[in-house]
């Protein structure tokens, strides 16, 4: 997994690239860390390159559903493909969470 962070006005951006599994969720949970000690408000997950998320990388998201609300962060995942859209609506998890299919609806969440 690759992961960039973008700093753009008021969003934090994190591109995340690649398979997101045990080992490499924990850099995504601290890029996401990074954003909150930042305190940044908007934080938004580009997911236009995740090929495959197992359940440490649903996990790093599902563990800090109520920081965010606690915290008044708007947090949205955008861009993600079928495949791993499908694994986010097979356990609910876009019930929980905001999923939107680009970076303009992202913004405007």
């Amino acid at each position: 997994m690759q992961l960039r962070e973008i700093e753009d006005g008021k969003y934090w951006i994190i591109e995340v690239a690649g398979d997101v599994d045990a080992s490499s969720s924990i850099h995504l949970d601290k890029a996401i860390d990074n954003a909150l000690n930042a305190g940044i408000q908007n934080i938004l997950i580009d997911g236009t390159k995740i090929q495959y998320i197992a359940s440490a990388g649903l996990g790093v998201f599902v563990s800090r559903i109520e920081e965010f609300k606690d915290n008044d962060v708007n947090f949205v995942i955008f861009g993600l493909n079928d495949r791993v859209k499908n694994v986010f609506q097979i356990l609910g998890l876009d019930k929980l969470l905001r999923i939107v299919a680009d970076f303009q609806q992202a913004k405007s969440v």
